[in-house]
């Protein structure tokens, strides 16, 4: 009896990215192709003007809110959570990566050995996606965006603790949150109504479309409002929440006395704090943290760790002494929406 083939044998990497072989298609292509499987919507990982787009049906409702109906693929599947199907003989599996809604692991197998592609994704819980499924493979594909061990993400409610502190002591000023329009939004928002604030979020435009899906989508938020700048006076005392550029421009610099804050993994440097003017730093973020990427590799019991983009060298280092093999695929195009605004966020 043949062993089975070893998912270097049909997994690949090309121009495009991620290619599986025997099943002709690509994982979060950078460039258009004929056949797509994608991970989420972030713009690093779906792209416009691909052929057929097979992905969960949340994730393919944020690309068709981004892209328009026309751009996010000339076909449409939508996959639920487990559901198999066969893509010329490769079975393919969506498992939560909970990343932000919708996310998913693409999971393959092709004649007995299986492959598993993480795309981005966190281990911390999360009220607003659901959480991650570690799932056994002979290859695990993962990000290494925080992989370094001077990342370890502390409790969000503790960072959100600190936030209503601060608002707490100055009731006089607007604190402005910069948060990304997909996912870490909404996961504020979220944990802001678990420590109690039931008040209106007031919301820079760039945030309240993908908001409004995500309430049309199942995930309630409580009250919303439009942060026009005309009416500051308003929303003193407020924690108005903005994309990340605009918390230091004419936008923001017009709110009563604004706190600029910022939410993200990278807030772990104070440097970076520092250099952009950022008075509240919060460490929150949607991608593993160094703890959460060596469990994650532990679990999934993979002889071989695959890394897409990220600080490859410490986890191959780390990985070789936990007895797993390491290998940087460095992927072009996939970067980390947390340092970055995404195109046409910030209006």
């Amino acid at each position: 009896m043949m062993a089975p083939p070893h998912p270097e044998t049909w997994l690949r990497t090309r121009p495009e990215g991620l290619w599986c072989e025997p099943g002709g298609f690509f994982i979060d292509p950078r460039f258009p192709v004929e056949r797509a499987v994608v991970t989420h919507a972030h713009a690093d990982h779906a792209r416009p003007g691909m052929g057929a787009v097979l992905a969960t049906k949340e994730t393919l409702a944020v690309m068709r809110a981004r892209m328009g109906e026309g751009r996010a693929g000339e076909s449409q599947q939508a996959l639920r959570y487990g559901e198999a199907i066969s893509l010329n003989g490769v079975k393919v599996t969506l498992r939560p990566a909970g990343h932000v809604l919708g996310s998913a692991q693409v999971v393959m197998e092709w004649r007995g050995s299986r492959a598993v592609v993480s795309g981005d994704y966190k281990r911390q819980p999360d009220p607003t996606c659901a959480p991650f499924e570690p799932v056994p493979c002979d290859v695990f594909v993962t990000e290494a965006t925080f992989a370094l061990p001077v990342f370890r993400h502390p409790d969000p409610a503790g960072e959100i603790a600190r936030l209503l502190k601060s608002v707490a002591l100055f009731p006089e000023r607007t604190h402005v949150i910069g948060c990304y329009a997909l996912g870490k939004a909404q996961r504020l928002i979220a944990l802001l109504r678990q420590a109690g604030w039931d008040r209106p979020i007031p919301l820079h435009g760039a945030l309240m479309k993908l908001c409004l899906l995500y309430e049309e989508l199942g995930v309630p938020l409580g009250p919303l409002e439009s942060a026009t700048v005309k009416d500051k006076a308003r929303f003193v005392g407020s924690i108005v929440m903005a994309p990340p550029s605009a918390i230091q421009d004419r936008w923001a610099r017009r709110l009563s006395d604004p706190v600029p804050c910022l939410a993200s993994g990278w807030m772990r440097v104070r440097q970076r704090a520092r250099q952009g003017g950022v008075e509240l730093p919060m460490v929150i973020s949607d991608h593993a943290d160094w703890p959460e990427l060596l469990a994650t590799c532990a679990e999934v019991q993979a002889p071989e760790i695959w890394i897409t983009h990220g600080r490859e060298e410490a986890l191959i280092h780390a990985l070789a002494q936990r007895g797993q093999r390491g290998r940087a695929l460095h992927l072009v195009g996939l970067g980390d929406e947390e340092i970055e605004d995404e195109p046409g966020e910030a209006a």
